[in-house]
């Protein structure tokens, strides 16, 4: 399992994005921001909330200078058909897990499930991995939250409790930078 401050695991696989299967790679986003997220299976309940809120949120990633996408064990085929029949399109590719190497490589994969949790990766534009956090299957999480968490990696100084972007930061407060 990667930990805080280690060289995310590197993958390529096939996605759905903008109407076309297609391969990516951690790799094609260097020198950007990327937050990557999993979550359980196409066609659920709790899923298509998050992944509406993501999609809904774009904007505000992408002026963080971030590249979001979505991870499950489904294959591209079935975030195709998902998105045409139910979710709809969303403004971020929707990558295939289907060995599960990705989500065990991440240290998200539940085994005796065959399906990873709701676990969300920001790694900073070295490819390091700066935040995580794993949701049990059943709670989605906030987007909002990750923008918040985002904004305050990319400060790159203290930030106390509670803080959100517009405040000052604990290391403005002591006059430290």
């Amino acid at each position: 399992m990667v930990k805080i401050y280690q060289k995310a695991p590197e993958f390529t696989t096939d996605g759905y994005y903008e109407g076309k299967i297609q391969k990516f790679s951690l790799n094609d986003w260097s020198g950007k921001w990327t937050v990557l997220f999993f979550y359980p299976l196409d066609f659920t309940f709790v899923c298509p909330t998050e992944l509406q809120q993501f999609s809904e949120k774009f904007d505000a990633f992408k002026r963080l200078n971030t590249q979001v996408a979505s991870v499950s064990v489904d294959s591209p085929y079935s975030h195709e058909a998902w998105s045409k029949n139910g979710l709809k399109e969303q403004r971020f590719p929707m990558l295939s897990d289907l060995n599960h190497a990705i989500s065990t490589s991440y240290g998200c994969y539940l085994e005796d499930k065959g399906l990873a949790l709701r676990a969300t990766y920001i790694i900073d534009p070295q490819g390091n991995l700066q935040w995580y956090e794993q949701n049990p299957l059943n709670v989605g999480r906030d987007a909002d939250e990750i923008l918040r968490v985002l904004s305050a990696l990319q400060t790159g100084e203290l930030c106390q409790a509670g803080w959100k972007p517009g405040e000052d930061t604990l290391s403005k407060k002591l006059g430290k930078k």
